[in-house]
């Protein structure tokens, strides 16, 4: 099983951004892009990779104490836009008050129930940096992101609480079957705070 911890934000805060990203789309050249679908958007705090069943369930015990740790929801907001390079456009995260540094440290927490499950090597840093990726480049093509960055510079979304974390089976596409989006299964959710 591929797995990884996210957080995924409610109908609604993904509804305004479709909304927002919706024009993106039809501009030209936005074919060259591989556009995720909205259904799923997440913000990933960890990826583990390939884990067998015994680690899974390791993951998942460690997973729910770190939830349980958290002080609470994390009021956040999804707002503006970046690119990493030329490949890969996503939409940033607005955290108001402690929203970033909290989520910073749940994906430490992730990561480090990844290193004790070895499912991560035990030097692993975390390397989280929010965001929700909108499009990715296809194939070796590169792509001009700039204009569509700008186009979401001024998007800010309704404020909303992430409450709950997910383990997240992703599951890629069959050989034979390219450009199709890999397919996101949650196998646990745990509340966030006590």
């Amino acid at each position: 099983m591929r797995l990884f911890a996210a957080v995924w934000p409610p109908p609604a805060a993904v509804r305004e951004l479709d909304e927002a990203v919706r024009p993106l789309r039809q501009r030209p050249g936005a074919e060259g892009l591989r556009w995720t679908r909205p259904a799923a958007w997440h913000f990933t705090l960890s990826f583990y990779g390939e884990a067998d069943e015994d680690q899974a369930r390791d993951l998942a015990l460690r997973l729910g104490r770190a939830a349980a740790r958290a002080p609470g929801p994390v009021p956040v907001r999804l707002a503006g836009a970046g690119r990493f390079g030329d490949r890969t456009l996503w939409a940033g995260v607005h955290a108001p008050d402690t929203g970033v540094g909290a989520l910073t440290e749940l994906a430490a927490a992730t990561t480090a129930a990844g290193r004790r499950t070895g499912l991560l090597p035990p030097d692993a840093p975390p390397s989280f940096h929010a965001h929700l990726t909108l499009a990715r480049a296809r194939g070796r093509r590169r792509t001009d992101l700039r204009p569509y960055v700008e186009g979401l510079a001024g998007f800010r979304g309704t404020a909303w609480s992430a409450g709950e974390l997910l383990l997240v089976r992703s599951m890629l596409p069959a050989r034979g079957e390219p450009g199709r989006p890999p397919h996101y299964e949650p196998l646990e959710r745990w509340p966030l705070g006590p």
